[in-house]
């Protein structure tokens, strides 16, 4: 079985390089890219990944991303993410299940931060993937590429793609990997521990309401 990785960057030159760095035994690495000028395209370019341009917006980008990809299975990763050592097992154990054709995975959520701060939000995260069914796209999704097309794969939203596709999978074919994909804790840090997760939870709270997610991402941003 055949497993590309699909980012999106949009100017991810300062994290980008670990990302690729983790991803050893993938068959292809796409970074679809959404109009970078720090050098993100010459990073993936270095590391031997396959460049694609779009217009931004993540739905849009990983849709472009999915497109170009030749893999049997398609992993999408954000591009401030590692994923800690035995990612590559852990999946090939995942594909060699007949039965996962037909479901999805995520990895387990956790920070590049040593807080008590960031462990109270691995633990509330790690609640809404699996209480909710809710992983965040932080967390990665590997998926089958014919199931993906199925679902219609993601759409061209600028703000909840992530959590748009995975309701289209369903609560009963998402499953947790026991391996954590590990990301910045930078957006955090910067902008308060409480602010920006009371953040994102209203901005989950609204698009359940129905606000439009181009409406939602000027709240987020």
């Amino acid at each position: 079985m055949t497993l590309s990785v699909v980012i999106p960057t949009l100017n991810a030159a300062a994290t980008l390089s670990d990302t690729l760095a983790s991803l050893d035994g993938a068959n292809e690495v796409i970074v679809s890219d959404g109009g970078s000028i720090d050098g993100t395209c010459d990073i993936a370019i270095r590391f031997g990944a396959k460049v694609i341009t779009s217009l931004s917006g993540r739905g849009r980008q990983l849709a472009a991303g999915a497109e170009q990809a030749h893999g049997e299975w398609l992993l999408f990763l954000h591009a401030d993410t590692t994923l800690e050592q035995g990612w590559k097992r852990a999946v090939d154990e995942y594909i060699a299940v007949p039965a996962n054709q037909c479901r999805a995975a995520a990895f387990r959520f956790a920070l590049d931060d040593g807080s008590a701060a960031a462990r109270r939000l691995e633990r509330m995260v790690a609640w809404r993937a699996e209480t909710l069914a809710l992983p965040y796209g932080d967390q990665g999704l590997l998926i089958k590429r014919g199931f993906y097309r199925s679902l219609g794969g993601f759409r061209e939203l600028p703000l909840m793609e992530d959590v748009d596709l995975v309701r289209r999978i369903g609560r009963r074919r998402l499953v947790t990997l026991p391996i954590a994909a590990r990301t910045s804790a930078a957006r955090w840090r910067a902008e308060g521990w409480a602010t920006r997760s009371l953040r994102n939870i209203t901005c989950l709270s609204l698009y359940f309401l129905g606000v439009p997610p181009r409406l939602l991402l000027r709240l987020y941003d």
